[in-house]
């Protein structure tokens, strides 16, 4: 990649920042690190004393003490995210990148080192780069996606259903997203296993991220490699003959972009949502209760665990105010996406019921809201409702109270939810068998017109738009419609 006179060690150094006369100016003396012990342990908790001690904007520190802003209002967040004239999303405005503070190998660069893709563009050039991939995703066949779930819900669900027991964060929820991202980009389905550690991995920020990182970047290489010579019906292959003209590069970044986000955000709203149905009594009473349905607990998982609790990150470009701080131009700005849903601004009773309510920040917002999320919320929905459907007797195997969390400086990690169910015999993966759809719920972003034929045949059959009682139970259990097909 050619350099940019702006990327990390080739600028000049900017002058030391103005101190103000009411608050000091952004600093790493004293602050709280982000990628340190406290937010490992308890992020929330972290958030809720910054705000008692700074407000809605919080002075922070990140790896080898860099300098940022976090912010925790609900306003606030929404703010930077709707304004890039004030706040830009071209990491290149760092001042910590011009005065060489950010080595070549920081753990901060794979997130938010500067790359040729829309997450990182402004204005003219944001709406080129995110057109193309907005609408190479809007291409994609959402009855396939369905049917790429199902299939790979079964597959996993068939690896441990006769064992009695899973973990479903490591055997399911981690697994899941990354197999159907595989398929949408055109990427054969062996691929899944690696990506999934090597994602983790550069999203985390570890020693290794940038080895990670390489890794990506090079499988996705080959497939644009392996596209431009035979095109097909993929993600890949939309992008490279897109009419906005992206180079090879671009291509690779934004499947990059897919790859990453999809599967980190996916993986984790799986294992909330999961989560929340083994453990919360009021979740389950009001799902039997037909008040409540999957995608509404799915939007209130989104409130209180979003899948990425920080998102950076937004650069000044002139000096400004926000939340009562002065931020210099070239600041670093994270938006808190988490603390910003508990904003007591916005949330005064945080027990209140979210369900259906999608105002949250889950998503960020503005012109760089997630293109993708909802396509995360129907592999999430119908992942879930596949695998309660196999096994609708599956419980928490250990006490809630032994559930621990990983955190790191972007997103709060579910260890592992043990779960146990009676065992029963693997069945069918196959989606092409008409009798898989009994299996298959039709996702609620599909046309009515789209709904898969009725299942037929078999010692179970029954009549044209109708389906088993066990199923139509299940339905009923989940508060959905239970006469007719999934």
């Amino acid at each position: 990649m050619t350099s940019h006179p702006d990327d990390p060690g080739t600028g000049t150094a900017d002058l030391p920042p103005t101190r103000c006369p009411v608050r000091p100016a952004l600093s790493d003396a004293g602050l709280v690190d982000l990628l340190g012990p406290e937010n490992e342990k308890d992020p929330m908790g972290l958030y809720e004393r910054l705000r008692a001690e700074h407000g809605p904007v919080a002075p922070i520190v990140l790896d080898g003490g860099i300098p940022a802003w976090l912010l925790l209002g609900y306003r606030e967040n929404l703010e930077v995210s709707r304004t890039p004239s004030r706040f830009s999303r071209d990491s290149r405005h760092w001042h910590a990148w011009k005065d060489g503070r950010i080595t070549a190998d920081s753990p901060l660069l794979p997130v938010v080192g500067w790359q040729p893709m829309c997450t990182f563009a402004d204005g003219d050039e944001h709406e080129r780069l995110r057109a193309a991939l907005t609408e190479s995703m809007g291409r994609l066949d959402r009855r396939g996606i369905r049917r790429h779930v199902t299939r790979f819900t079964h597959q996993l669900v068939n690896d441990f259903c006769a064992d009695g027991g899973a973990e479903l964060v490591t055997a399911f929820a981690q697994q899941l997203p990354m197999l159907v991202l595989t398929q949408l980009l055109g990427m054969p389905d062996e691929y899944g296993p690696r990506l999934v550690e090597a994602t983790r991995d550069l999203m985390k920020g570890t020693e290794t991220a940038l080895r990670s990182d390489a890794y990506v970047t090079d499988a996705l290489q080959g497939l644009v490699d392996r596209k431009r010579a035979d095109p097909g019906e993929d993600l890949a292959s939309w992008l490279l003959a897109h009419p906005s003209g992206l180079t090879e590069e671009e291509v690779v970044q934004h499947l990059r972009l897919v790859l990453l986000t999809g599967n980190e955000t996916t993986t984790n709203l799986m294992a909330n949502t999961l989560r929340m149905v083994l453990t919360d009594p009021r979740f389950r009473a009001s799902l039997a209760g037909g008040h409540m349905t999957l995608p509404d607990a799915i939007e209130h998982v989104l409130w209180n665990e979003p899948p990425l609790t920080v998102v950076p990150g937004r650069w000044a470009t002139g000096d400004t105010e926000l939340g009562g701080q002065r931020i210099k131009a070239g600041d670093m700005l994270l938006l808190g996406l988490a603390a910003g849903n508990v904003d007591p601004a916005i949330r005064p009773d945080i027990a209140a019921p979210m369900y259906g309510n999608r105002s949250h920040l889950a998503f960020s917002g503005g012109p760089h809201e997630c293109p993708g999320q909802d396509i995360g919320r129907a592999i999430t929905d119908t992942a879930i409702d596949t695998l309660l459907l196999r096994l609708p007797d599956l419980r928490l195997a250990v006490d809630e109270s032994e559930l621990t969390w990983l955190s790191s400086w972007i997103s709060r990690h579910l260890v592992a939810l043990p779960a146990e169910f009676m065992p029963r015999r693997p069945e069918s993966e196959s989606t092409e068998d008409p009798s898989a759809t009994l299996f298959a719920p039709r996702p609620r972003w599909l046309p009515e017109d789209e709904a898969p034929e009725a299942a037929t045949g078999g010692p179970e059959a029954t009549a044209p738009g109708r389906v088993p009682w066990w199923v139509a139970l299940w339905r009923w259990l989940l508060g959905r419609p239970s006469g007719s097909a999934p």
